[in-house]
């Protein structure tokens, strides 16, 4: 199926929640789903079943026998002491690496590998087994090797390692929840907390959300980068989050989670790598392998990343310093070898910050991926999927989907497996009126709303769902009202937000239209978050036939069509009067345009939209029609 061819309330509020009622979805009965597989049950309580440990790090007077070599066993952990206890077996065949080399584990589970000065040395852990977590219930699977420890840094960074050890060994157990070949693994996006108002609107919102479920003890939970915003004092905080989810948690690294006071790129990620994981690193799940990348260099500089002069935010890393999506050559060269060692036939899904490509940064180097050609040479062949974080947008892009941007700056002529960005916990950076429920309404460029994305496996084929904070997996479209009137009143509460003088212009009524808005060209507009090349949405008027509605962006090589013409009018009706950014651009926006002739007085609208998978989200808005304003 996936190989290539490869953020107060206001006056408006009422009238603005009533744009939409509840979407029921109808889900494939024949792949694991809330509705089939039930996965929001578990066979054990995670608390009770857990593994809880940490790595085994042996050190003696007399030292390792060859300080150039670290060496170690994967053993499983009969008695769960996180100790290498006589008589518990080493496991073989396990990927272990320095963030360079890549070796596999013997019969008896040793290895050894060759010891850098700044290394990480994790596992890959396997299918079948589980490492241990912490309280916390991150991960533990990886130790850091820095002798003095980090330069001076703001957060602390790596603490002194001293001498290299005998031996690092890894313990796992064994696990009937990560062997499964059904898997709920949910991506969460750009948590981002710039202080502890921000770490409260995650914990009501999405968190809320994830301590509610049990289908993901086996996957758990990977979140993919700005973990928090830039104050990375706020880590401890955000552990105190994951501890109230079910299953691992597994983290990677953002351009928010950085050390900016590192000079260097070699140290920009030391107090992630110090309070929360390996800068990248991959582990197995069924029949899905994961790689976890970091896809973000800082600082810049213009040697490495600006040799074509498409990158001149990096030409002043001394006064200037910036970011920009890259991988560098110790990581391109531990992918390689990763993948080398994973079967052709797996599920490859590749997770980053940063995408590889994205639809709301096409035209911009530094925030997609320098190498992508590169990840893709690799992957030619493979079943993958790319998922990633960033832009605080949802988007669904599948394989052959192309626009302008991509074949600029990178020359891709369509996409060779799905690409999905995940959306964000933190939706619009916490933007917008604060709702009842005690976190913003936060809704982003895109007009998306914030959630989690969820890819439900069963071997080694996905469907991806995403689940809006606070709501059910039905939840899944959102309609408006796109008239002349709303186009107007767009450019003027613009131009006012930019230049307040006197009082602000007024929308009125959303769900009012006149005859003079049908003449002008009315729409109604399907925001299905979901939606993707392979999706469908149909519009019934009142007891009229049902009717296709139009993509705004077809994905099929064109550029970014942007402004009010192309907007969610729900979303940029909040956001323009409770601020945050504008859903001017949006590649999941679906439109029918209203008929001239519609009666006056109330009209019943009911929308289907049906994906790639021929799930079904059903939505009604209920609008007028006046002879004039």
């Amino acid at each position: 199926m996936l190989s290539f061819p490869s953020r107060k309330h206001s006056s408006l509020r009422v009238a603005l929640t009533a744009l939409t009622t509840l979407a029921v979805a109808a889900a494939v009965a024949t792949f694991p789903t809330p509705s089939t597989a039930t996965p929001h049950s578990a066979p054990e309580d995670w608390d009770d079943s857990a593994y809880r440990g940490r790595i085994e790090v042996v050190r003696t007077s007399e030292g390792p026998a060859d300080p150039a070599f670290l060496t170690g066993t994967v053993f499983v952990d009969q008695d769960r002491d996180s100790e290498s206890d006589r008589g518990e077996r080493g496991l073989a065949g396990v990927t272990v690496s320095n963030g360079r080399d890549v070796v596999t584990t013997d019969r008896q589970g040793r290895y050894r590998l060759p010891a850098y000065d700044n290394m990480t040395v994790f596992i890959t852990q396997p299918s079948g087994y589980q490492v241990p977590v912490d309280e916390s219930n991150v991960a533990q699977f990886h130790y850091n090797h820095l002798p003095e420890g980090s330069p001076e840094l703001r957060y602390g960074g790596i603490a002194p390692t001293g001498a290299l050890p005998d031996a690092v060994n890894f313990p796992v157990v064994r696990s009937q929840l990560t062997r499964a070949q059904e898997q709920h693994c949910v991506i969460a996006g750009d948590l981002q907390t710039y202080d502890r108002t921000e770490v409260e609107y995650a914990r009501r919102g999405a968190i809320a959300d994830l301590a509610e479920r049990r289908d993901n003890q086996g996957c758990g939970t990977l979140f993919i980068g700005d973990v928090v915003g830039d104050d990375l004092s706020l880590y401890p905080d955000v552990k105190e989050l994951t501890s109230l989810t079910n299953g691992p948690a597994r983290f990677l690294p953002g351009n928010h989670d950085l050390d900016f006071d590192a000079t260097t790129a070699e140290h920009s990620f030391d107090t992630f790598r110090a309070q929360l994981a390996p800068a990248y690193y991959s582990y197995d799940i069924g029949d899905v392998h994961v790689v976890a990348l970091n896809t973000v260099r800082y600082p810049c500089t213009p040697d490495v990343d600006n040799a074509d002069g498409r990158r001149p935010e990096c030409d002043d890393p001394e006064n200037a310093p910036r970011y920009n999506g890259r991988l560098d050559e110790h990581q391109l060269a531990w992918l390689e070898r990763d993948l080398a060692a994973v079967d052709d036939d797996t599920l490859v899904v590749v997770a980053g910050h940063i995408p590889l490509l994205t639809f709301a940064d096409e035209g911009s180097a530094i925030h997609q991926v320098d190498q992508v050609r590169e990840v893709y040479d690799l992957l030619e062949g493979r079943r993958a999927v790319s998922v990633a974080g960033h832009t605080h947008s949802i988007e669904n892009m599948r394989t052959g989907d192309l626009v302008q941007g991509w074949n600029d700056l990178f020359g891709v002529e369509g996409l060779p497996f799905p690409h999905i960005t995940a959306g964000a916990i933190s939706g619009d950076w916490y933007s917008g009126e604060v709702t009842d429920d005690g976190y913003p309404t936060a809704i982003g460029r895109d007009g998306g709303r914030p959630g989690l994305l969820t890819l439900d496996i069963r071997g080694n084929a996905f469907r991806e769902r995403y689940t809006v904070t606070g709501e059910s997996d039905r939840v899944g479209t959102r309609l408006g009202l796109n008239s002349p009137t709303y186009r107007d009143w767009y450019a003027e509460r613009q131009e006012w937000n930019d230049a307040p003088d006197g009082a602000a212009p007024e929308l009125g009524d959303p769900l009012v239209v006149s005859r003079d808005d049908l003449a002008g060209q009315t729409w109604l507009t399907t925001n299905f978050w979901m939606g993707s090349t392979g999706s469908t949405v149909r519009v019934r008027i009142d007891d009229g036939p049902s009717r296709p509605a139009t993509r705004t962006q077809p994905m099929r090589g064109e550029d970014q069509l942007i402004g009010p013409e192309w907007s969610d009018p729900h979303a940029v009706a909040q956001q323009l009067v409770h601020g945050g950014s504008v859903a001017d651009r949006t590649m999941h926006l679906w439109r029918l345009e209203l008929p001239e002739d519609l009666d006056a007085g109330r009209h019943r609208a009911v929308v289907t939209a049906t994906d790639a998978y021929g799930r079904r989200f059903t939505d009604v808005l209920t609008f007028r029609v006046v002879e004039q304003r």
